[in-house]
């Protein structure tokens, strides 16, 4: 199955909904990253949600970074979307491995430890807007939902999950958001709960077979469900030299300097595709010049 995410409505627009499957991307991250099963499934979690948030933006170059940072040995990680479908992201590290937890899943939570949890759009506006709230268990699903309900009052309900293959390739990935809107009424919130409360998790409704619009259907199929559209989601990473050439110019003279004294070139690797570019001495004294100016 493609990568895809759907969008939609119920109840006669007192719900809004999303779902995506995100296997193929969850994989291609954990190929770039070199991740474990935990952190694939950090990462993984963090990115559906991220495009799912990121598909809540009207404008097409508003972008959305969700930044975890936490006390755990992953020590945290950051994922960006844009309002289309793509999206990109890493972990602080990569290298974790913890045991498997009593319930037979991956410590996700223990990998992310005690933290916070960042969310900031860029909405084209002079300055971008930041939330921030507490980590509430590490989980992501659980987080996203405490900053819903705290930072923008959006009662919500976040389903995340990644499944890991035995050889450590991702065999499921995904999740869904559903939100209440101010004027739901008690009926469709009470149904909407009792539904939570029945559901499998992500994963297993995914490696049964569903697709998204199976568990939206699931969820809210009895409150008049309407799917409004459905978009591909893709890993994609928009970094080029001419960025680098920019992030080395807002060094300053100072540390180019440093660098061109050093007279070797010097290697400078993306954190999102780890893609290198490499700049020769006489390009560094170029980038100087451009400072100086």
């Amino acid at each position: 199955m493609d990568d895809y995410l759907v969008r939609a409505t119920a109840a006669g627009g007192q719900v809004r909904a999303f779902a995506c499957t995100t296997r193929n991307l969850t994989e291609e991250a954990r190929n770039i990253h070199c991740l474990t099963p935990v952190t694939t499934a950090a990462l993984g979690r963090l990115m559906a949600g991220g495009l799912m948030m990121g598909a809540m933006m009207k404008g097409d170059r508003d972008l959305l970074t969700l930044r975890l940072e936490g006390a755990g040995p992953m020590k945290g990680a950051l994922v960006t979307a844009d309002s289309k479908g793509n999206i990109k992201g890493y972990v602080n590290r990569n290298d974790v491995m913890l045991p498997i937890r009593s319930d037979g899943k991956l410590d996700v939570g223990g990998a992310i430890g005690a933290g916070f949890l960042s969310v900031i759009k860029d909405l084209g506006l002079k300055d971008p807007y930041v939330g921030q709230t507490m980590l509430v268990s590490g989980e992501i699903a659980e987080d996203l939902t405490y900053y819903f309900a705290n930072s923008e009052q959006v009662p919500s309900t976040v389903g995340l999950g990644v499944l890991v293959n035995n050889d450590c390739t991702v065999k499921q990935a995904g999740g869904f958001i559903v939100q209440l809107m101010p004027f739901a009424t008690e009926e469709v919130i009470s149904g909407l709960e009792k539904k939570i409360s029945e559901i499998k998790s992500v994963t297993s409704m995914l490696d049964s077979g569903m697709s998204p619009e199976d568990i939206l259907n699931i969820l809210l199929g009895d409150q008049e469900l309407v799917i409004n559209d459905s978009m591909p989601v893709q890993y994609k990473c928009d970094c080029n030299r001419d960025r680098f050439t920019r992030g080395l110019i807002s060094l300053g003279r100072r540390e180019i300097q440093e660098m061109i004294d050093e007279g070797r070139p010097i290697e400078v690797n993306c954190h999102f595709c780890d893609k290198k570019y490499e700049f020769t001495v006489d390009e560094l004294k170029n980038i100087f010049a451009a400072a100086k100016r």
